[in-house]
């Protein structure tokens, strides 16, 4: 069984915990409390199987916090990570301004392709959906940015999120074919 690291990272107060309790059907936080360090949520997705061969994958869903305070315990963080999603306020300006450096410390950094990070830009309830307004900078421009509105169209980040994780096993489940391939000949 494939098990697959998946890293939550962003600024402050953009959402991530919120997105990961829903995208894992976690419980429901009802005030903001700020992630201290990580959180880790475990669980298994029926809709994602290893290469189609019908092999369940189970997920680890590293909540970080987003303060950097905690920057020291980034590169623990990272160690064996087979995604990352930066999730940021696009309402926020100084979240956009962030982001370079969150796809620097844990995408570049640890030579992840662009197919294993996602971008969320997480609306909070009442901010509006403007989904039309976001023009993202090189290198942030060519990774796929998702918008989530959880009061206005909750399944849309979940089939979304669904896709992702999809595509990160199917990368997992390649690599590991081709390392097999490798050992037999």
């Amino acid at each position: 069984m494939l098990k697959a690291k998946i890293l939550f990272v962003g600024p402050r107060e953009s959402g991530k915990t919120v997105l990961a309790n829903f995208l894992t059907e976690s419980s429901d936080i009802t005030e903001y409390s700020p992630t201290q360090g990580v959180r880790i949520l475990e669980f298994e997705n029926p809709h994602v199987t290893s290469n189609n061969k019908g092999t369940g994958c189970e997920f680890e869903l590293w909540d970080c916090g987003g303060d950097a305070k905690f920057e020291s315990c980034w590169p623990a963080l990272m160690k064996d990570a087979h995604g990352v999603v930066i999730v940021f306020n696009a309402d926020i300006p100084s979240h956009r301004k962030e982001m370079e450096m969150w796809y620097s410390c844990f995408v570049q950094q640890q030579s992840l392709q662009d197919t294993q990070c996602m971008l969320i830009a997480h609306h909070k309830p009442g901010s509006g959906d403007d989904k039309g307004s976001l023009s993202l900078s090189p290198p942030l421009n060519k990774l796929k940015l998702v918008h989530s509105n959880l009061e206005d169209d909750p399944e849309e980040i979940r089939m979304e999120f669904i896709k992702y994780l999809k595509s990160i096993i199917n990368s997992m489940s390649e690599s590991r074919d081709r390392e097999e391939m490798s050992i037999m000949t």
